[in-house]
C-alpha cells in the first residue's frame, strides 16, 4: 500500500468533514475484510479445508461493497457463483459463510451448497447461483412481486459480462423494461467470461449502452472506486424506488486471480493484471484516506487487527461445526429423485 504523499498537508477532520471519514473508513473495513476473507480461503483451499469450486472476488470488492451501501434491509439481493464478497457485503456473517466453504451444518445453506450456493433468506439474499446468468429471472420474479405488492424494495441483481450473453438477460431486461419492474441489473464486467476475452463474445462491448436499447436507464462505473460505484448505485436506487423502472450499471471491474481455483489462467497477458492491479480499490481508497487525514496508521491496524481475529474465529468455529449426518443426506431431496435411486 502507498504511502500519502508528503508534499500534501494533513488535517483533521470535523463536522461533514468527520462524517465522510468515518464513512470512507467503513468501505474500506468493508473491503478489506471480504479482501482477508478471501485470502484465507486460498489458504484454506490449498490446505484441502476446502473442496469444490472457488472463485475469488479479490479486485472486485469495491462493487459488492459499495452497491449494498445503497440498498436496504427490505431489497433483495441476487447474487451469481463469484459471491463471498457480496455476501459479506450484504452482513452475513463470516463465521456463517466460512462454515458454508466447509460444508458443516452451522454454514448459512446448512452446509449442503458450497463456495457457489450461499443463501440468507433472513437477509433477502437469494444466492450465490451457480449457472451462468441463472439468478436474472429469479431476480424478475422478486421484482414483479414487490411491484404487484406495491412494496417500496429495490432487487439487485448481481452478474458478469459473461452471463450479459446469455439469454436469460435479454429475456429479463427486456420484461423489466416492459412491466417497469424495481429491478437494479448490476454487471460486474471483469473483462472475462471464464477465459474468454469479452471483444471475442460480444460485438459491442459497451454493454451499457447496448442495455439502453431495452428503454431502462443505463451507464458505465468504474468499479474500482468504491464511492464512485456506491454514488452510481444510490442514484439508480433512488430512481427506481421512485418508479423510474429497471436500471442498468456496468461496472467496469477486474478479478486479480484466475476465474477459479482450478484455472491455469493462461489467457490473460501479466502486464494487463499488473496495470489494472496498479488500480487496485482497496489501495485507491487507502490513499486517499491518508492523503486527507482520514486515517492513522494506528485506526488502521485496529481494523486489520479486528477482521483477523473475526476470520480466525470463523475458521475456528468452522473447524469445530458438526457435519450432517448420513442419514439425513435425503433429506429435502425430492421423492422423484430418491425413488430413482
Amino acid at each position: 500500500m502507498s504511502p500519502a504523499p508528503g508534499t500534501r498537508k494533513r488535517k483533521t477532520p470535523t463536522g461533514t468533514d468527520a462524517a465522510r471519514a468515518e464513512h470512507r473508513r467503513e468501505l474500506l473495513r468493508a473491503m478489506l475484510r471480504i479482501r482477508r476473507f478471501e485470502e484465507r480461503c486460498v489458504e484454506l483451499y490449498s490446505a484441502a479445508k476446502i473442496r469444490g469450486f472457488v472463485h475469488l472476488y479479490i479486485g472486485e470488492e469495491a462493487v459488492a461493497v459499495g452497491v449494498n451501501e445503497a440498498l436496504t434491509a427490505d431489497d433483495a439481493v441476487v447474487a451469481t457463483y463469484r459471491e463471498h464478497g457480496h455476501a459479506l457485503a450484504r452482513g452475513i456473517p463470516a463465521e456463517a459463510v466460512m462454515a458454508e466453504m466447509y460444508g458443516k451444518t452451522t454454514g448459512c445453506s446448512g452446509g449442503r451448497g458450497g463456495s457457489m450456493h450461499l443463501f440468507d433468506a433472513s437477509r433477502r439474499f437469494y444466492g450465490g447461483n451457480a449457472i451462468v446468468a441463472g439468478g436474472l429471472p429469479l431476480a424478475a420474479g422478486l421484482a414483479l412481486a414487490d411491484r404487484m405488492r406495491r412494496q417500496p424494495r429495490v432487487t439487485c441483481c448481481f452478474f458478469g459480462d459473461g452471463a450479459y450473453a446469455e439469454g436469460e438477460f435479454h429475456e429479463t431486461a427486456n420484461l423489466a423494461a416492459l412491466w417497469k419492474l424495481p429491478l437494479l441489473f448490476v454487471c460486474e464486467n471483469n473483462l472475462y467470461a471464464m477465459g474468454t476475452a469479452i471483444e471475442r463474445h460480444e460485438a459491442q462491448t459497451d454493454l451499457a449502452l447496448r442495455s439502453a436499447s431495452y428503454g431502462m436507464a443505463a451507464w458505465a462505473v468504474d468499479g474500482m472506486d468504491v464511492e464512485a460505484v456506491e454514488r452510481a448505485a444510490r442514484r439508480a436506487a433512488e430512481s427506481i424506488r421512485g418508479g423510474g423502472g429497471p436500471h442498468f450499471l456496468e461496472m467496469r471491474t477486474y478479478r486479480f486471480r484466475a476465474h477459479s481455483m482450478y484455472d491455469p489462467d493462461r489467457y490473460r497477458d501479466k502486464d494487463e493484471i499488473e496495470r489494472w492491479k496498479a488500480r487496485d480499490p482497496v489501495t485507491r481508497l487507502l490513499d486517499r484516506t491518508r492523503e486527507d487525514g482520514e486515517l492513522s496508521e494506528r485506526k488502521l491496524a485496529g481494523i486489520e487487527r479486528r477482521i483477523t481475529e473475526e476470520i480466525d474465529a470463523a475458521v475456528e468455529a468452522a473447524e469445530q461445526a458438526p457435519e450432517e449426518p448420513v442419514e439425513n443426506l435425503l433429506r429435502n431431496v425430492t421423492s422423484g429423485f430418491v425413488e430413482a435411486m
